[in-house]
């Protein structure tokens, strides 16, 4: 529970309703703090009107804070904060303005009803300006955070379905100001710069946004109808001009009062090197998917040529050989396979699994004559780090083919499991059990390096009284993350 709605419900009598809306304004009231060059407090009035409790705060990105420490769950007796008891009995802003240019001093309270029209005040939205003297830019800001103040006043804003606190853009990377026509009444420096990157020459003030967006995008046809009210100002919502130069994003907000539409503003982000960031990491990607795609093709082709090599030889010793050196290498090849659909730092063991138990099924002596074993996975083992995923694969298929090969098991379960920081594999069979020769090996000794040195992890097998083999592989430190 965030800390509105806690505040609100120990200590106001606030409906769910009516919490519900200012949680809709903290999430939204960045944009007007950047505007306002203002720390904004919102109060609540306590359910025994005994005063004010401080439900949130939020400090502009554009100035520096007059808030320094966190005023949040804090209260205030009433007649201890004259200005917030003033516009609550009031029903209207408190505010202080200098003479002559109607820059806000100090601090200023504006009452939030129930209801635009009626309704009791449900709170005090506190705004503390630091005195500051300014060009055309900070003047446009406190206009604009002027009229959106009102606007959340008059319960307008935040605009219903608009979540203004979603990412950048921001106020200091760009603004627009436009008319109730969608022309550019003013443009800050940062919003020129981008424009100009996107290979506008004209004056960007003057213009037609909704034009100029359209000019520069370079599209053939009518534009997105949606984009165009957008860039316009007449809808909210975000846009994004794209060229073979630039790449911008743009947030419309319309301004309104009581009057009617005022125009919008429009914030504008170059995002040109996010984008070609971006596509450099697609590209990278389907670069990774390539090289694994050619390694598993590779790999698929050594292994087939050494089953075929197999069958050509006349010795049983060296034909045997040949089938598991191909039979390994086909194991490596799995895993590749499956990077090269989904590259990156882990891959998915469980589909490994499924993918070795399925290639030693087609690859057992008794598959074509129709009496292969049944060969089942139960349980997870979730994503495995890709530097760890080609020795486990290998040891698991050492363990399923040796059961397969040399236990004569009709069934074999594999069941991999995630224990804390461990991935454990159980291999069960029902076959005639491990001797003493076949846990020398060469198959077991592959999978007691490959673990035991590689993984730094450890190996078990044995009998079952019940008859057949049961081996244990666990790998310290081998999952990457929850699937």
């Amino acid at each position: 529970m965030g800390s509105l709605d806690r505040l609100a419900q120990e200590r106001t009598d606030l409906s769910p309703e009516e919490i519900d809306r200012l949680q809709a304004l903290i999430g939204a009231w960045g944009l007007v703090a950047d505007l306002a060059l203002s720390d904004l407090v919102l109060w609540l009035p306590t359910w025994n009107t005994g005063g004010w409790v401080a439900a949130a705060l939020v400090r502009p990105a554009t100035a520096p804070t007059s808030v320094p420490e966190d005023v949040v769950g804090s209260f205030i007796p009433r007649g201890r904060a004259p200005d917030l008891d003033l516009a609550a009995s009031m029903g209207q802003a408190v505010r202080h303005r200098e003479p002559e240019s109607h820059v806000p001093t100090g601090v200023e309270a504006l009452p939030l009803r129930a209801d635009a029209d009626h309704g009791r005040v449900i709170a005090v939205l506190a705004r503390h300006q630091v005195t500051r003297v300014g060009g055309r830019l900070e003047k446009v800001y406190l206009e604009t955070a002027d009229l959106l103040l009102d606007m959340v006043a008059d319960g307008t804003y935040p605009l219903p379905g608009f979540d203004a606190s979603a990412a950048p853009p921001r106020v200091g990377d760009g603004l627009i100001r436009l008319t109730a026509d969608g022309i550019v009444d003013f443009a800050s420096p940062n919003a020129v710069s981008a424009f100009r990157r996107l290979g506008l020459a004209p004056a960007l003030e003057g213009s037609d946004l909704s034009r100029v967006a359209t000019r520069l995008a370079h599209r053939p046809g009518p534009a997105d109808e949606r984009v165009a009210l957008v860039v316009g100002g007449r809808a909210a919502g975000d846009a994004e001009i794209e060229n073979a130069s630039a790449s911008v994003s743009l947030r419309a907000v319309p301004l309104a009062s009581a009057a009617g539409p005022r125009g919008a503003i429009v914030l504008v982000r170059d995002i040109t090197d996010l984008r070609r960031g971006e596509r450099a990491l697609l590209s990278k990607d389907a670069s990774l998917r390539e090289v694994h795609h050619r390694v598993k093709n590779n790999l698929q082709t050594v292994g087939a040529l050494l089953r075929l090599q197999s069958r050509r030889v006349t010795a049983d010793e060296a034909r045997e050989a040949l089938a598991e050196a191909g039979r390994r290498v086909s194991a490596i090849a799995t895993v590749h396979e499956i990077l090269a659909r989904e590259p990156g730092d882990s891959v998915d063991f469980d589909e490994v699994i499924d993918s070795l138990l399925s290639l030693a099924r087609d690859l057992s002596p008794a598959y074509a004559a129709g009496a292969a074993p049944q060969i089942t996975r139960s349980g997870h083992a979730g994503t495995v780090r890709t530097d760890a995923a080609g020795p486990l694969a290998m040891a698991v298929s050492e363990i399923v083919q040796n059961a397969v090969e040399h236990a004569q098991a009709s069934t074999i379960s594999v069941r991999p499991a995630r224990w804390n920081d461990r991935i454990v594999v159980h291999v069960i069979d029902d076959g005639v059990g491990i001797d003493d020769a076949q846990a020398e090996g060469l198959g077991l000794q592959i999978v007691r390096m490959l673990i035991e040195e590689d993984l730094r992890g450890t190996v078990t097998l044995e009998r079952r009284e019940s008859g057949g083999t049961s081996a244990e592989i666990s790998v310290p430190g081998a999952p990457a993350e929850e699937p």
